[in-house]
């Protein structure tokens, strides 16, 4: 017993646990943390685990209601319409009108004066879901495959000057055969459509849904056909992204300055000795980095305070209510650094649909979608909310808090986390109106800081990384503009606009994580290059350039790319607005997050 006791108080005090003798030790983690990891799998065994694991019959009911259905009442409208309008121009050229038929007529114009908003808002919306889903991604797939090929094939040592002149040639290429194939679809379709005829001319509804998906394919092939040539001679002749050759340098003490802390893809994990669904055990685990950083920013607010501290997206590794919760708390130990953050969702925020299966996806009837949007929404509001704005399109203008825009929907809010009803919720609405947030400059002529959302709407872990920026959120930045025209502005997203100026290690890195429009996006601002710079994050890239007249600034991650050991870096950026209204990006101030090695004890 004597000896029991003092064998069990040896181990008491050497740590328990640890002189077990545990043949696996639980907090260095296993292959099954590897399950979804990019850096320790590669895509072609991802894509194996993907093709043995996931749900057919789901994915046909996903299938049918995010391509076919959208299909059929985009092509159903033309009908419809047609339809209307045939009924309507008989009753008028009848010789005898009676008061049945004036009855009749009116209320098919009626009809017509009424529903014709939503019959077209229906063919709109579902146009440009499609428009999201199949074509855009396709075209820019289709163009980055044709530039990975042709740069391995041609310019694999190349300068970025001539791998410029290439990218240009590809994109061009790309448009032209993009073209030639949707033209070849729409021969092959027309004789099935029915877009200018009577649905009484048709056999059976069996034939109208044929007609209808025929319909569809005709009015997409035919945009894709003109589209893909507009897209692609656009983005052969735009200016080529370029790395900075030098910074800007104040000339003056009358140059006002912000000093902005850039952090992003901070990938807050829920457990203590989590791992990363992208790195696995090739990257840090638990959230000690993330602490020592915060530690870090802390000390150099005190000598120097921050503007503003804008974080790019990626706050959580897989948008769960532990990570939230892990993220929001290490923040509150930091009130001053709190008081400062701006920060926008990423797509590990919003998409990853389970972390360790990137087999399973969402229908589009799912409730979890809408509840990791509110997730992001209620934090966000947390932190910025009583800073940040949103626009009110209605008016034209920068409109109240993202705070009061809220409030009136807190108590449905509260109730669809709950109990996930109604299943018809009002998020998706709210989502849409949330974005872009402004932080307005303080003075006319200052800096302002628009957040955009770029996460594509997927449903799938597979394709979680695609970006989108929507033709709404530019009108929002537009509205900005227009209310503060002589103010310069931070554009910050997730995704990154541009390709960079080297060559892609792999086709993955290409189509599967840029921002789909970045070109069209890119050429939209143009107006006020030299008065915005773009900042993001997404691929952990440390790069600053300029494309089109635009400083663009991509981040590190602080957190990710290596194990608990190895240093990790973010900057700090100076930006100054000198007297000629420019807004210019001077040397940063790159700041080393010193690693600690890893410990397999408490």
């Amino acid at each position: 017993m004597a000896m029991a006791r003092k064998r069990d108080s040896k181990r008491a005090e050497g740590g328990g646990v640890r002189n077990l003798g545990l043949i696996v030790d639980p907090r260095l983690g296993d292959i099954e943390d590897d399950a979804s990891s990019t850096k320790r799998r590669s895509m072609l065994s991802l894509a194996g685990s993907l093709l043995a694991e996931i749900s057919l019959p789901k994915l046909l009911v996903a299938w049918s209601l995010l391509l076919v259905v959208p299909g059929f009442l985009l092509g159903l409208a033309p009908i419809i319409f047609i339809e209307w309008f045939k009924v309507v121009t008989d009753k008028l050229t009848s010789l005898v009108i009676g008061l049945w038929c004036v009855a009749v007529l009116a209320a098919l114009v009626a009809l017509g004066w009424f529903g014709w908003r939503t019959l077209f808002r229906m063919a709109e919306e579902n146009f440009w879901a499609l428009n999201s889903i199949v074509v855009q991604p396709g075209y820019a797939a289709f163009r980055e495959a044709l530039r990975q090929f042709s740069e391995r094939l041609f310019a694999r040592k190349a300068s970025e000057a001539r791998r410029a002149r290439l990218r240009a040639a590809t994109a061009a290429v790309a448009g032209i055969l993009i073209c030639s194939l949707a033209m070849l679809v729409l021969y092959c379709v027309w004789p099935r459509a029915h877009l200018f005829g009577r649905i009484s001319e048709i056999d059976s509804w069996g034939e109208v849904a044929i007609a209808a998906l025929a319909n569809s394919l005709v009015v997409i092939s035919a945009y894709l056909a003109v589209a893909a040539l507009i897209w692609s001679f656009a983005d052969a002749a735009m200016e080529p992204p370029r790395s900075f050759g030098s910074f800007d340098k104040s000339q003056s003490k009358a140059d006002r300055t912000w000093r902005i802390a850039h952090l992003s893809d901070l990938h807050v994990v829920g457990e203590r000795y989590g791992f990363r669904i992208e790195s696995g055990r090739l990257g840090p685990r638990g959230n000690e980095r993330l602490k020592l950083l915060l530690e870090q920013l802390e000390a150099l607010h005190a000598k120097d305070p921050f503007d503003a501290i804008l974080i790019t997206g990626d706050m959580t590794d897989a948008g769960i209510s532990s990570e939230w919760a892990e993220f929001l708390c290490a923040f509150t130990n930091h009130p001053s650094l709190a008081c400062r953050v701006l920060m926008l969702p990423g797509n590990h925020d919003l998409n990853i649909v389970d972390r360790a299966n990137p087999a399973r996806f969402d229908l589009p009837t799912s409730s979890s979608r809408p509840l990791r949007r509110l997730r992001v929404l209620s934090a966000m509001n947390a932190v910025q909310g009583d800073r940040v704005r949103v626009v009110d399109r209605e008016k034209g203008c920068i409109g109240e808090t993202l705070e009061n825009a809220l409030k009136p929907y807190r108590a449905d809010l509260k109730r669809f986390a709950d109990i996930a009803r109604p299943v018809l919720s009002k998020i998706p609405e709210i989502w849409a109106r949330a974005f872009p947030m402004i932080d307005p400059p303080t003075e006319p002529n200052g800096l302002g800081v628009i957040l955009l959302n770029s996460n594509a709407d997927t449903h799938f872990s597979f394709t979680n990384a695609l970006g989108m920026v929507s033709a709404e959120q530019m009108r929002g930045i537009h509205i900005a503009r227009a209310e503060y025209p002589d103010a310069c502005w931070i554009i910050a997203l997730h995704h990154h606009v541009v390709e960079y100026p080297w060559a892609a290690k792999a086709l993955s890195e290409r189509i599967g994580t840029a921002l789909i429009n970045g070109n069209w996006f890119v050429r939209s601002l143009q107006p006020i290059a030299g008065r915005a710079i773009l900042m993001h994050g997404h691929r952990h890239v440390d790069w600053i350039g300029h494309c089109a007249g635009l400083s663009i600034v991509s981040a590190p991650s602080p957190v990710m790319e290596v194990t608990d050991e190895k240093n990790t870096a973010f900057y700090i950026h100076t930006l100054a607005i000198h007297t000629d209204c420019k807004l210019r990006l001077l040397s940063p101030e790159r700041i080393v997050v010193a690693g600690k090695p890893t410990r397999s004890g408490p």
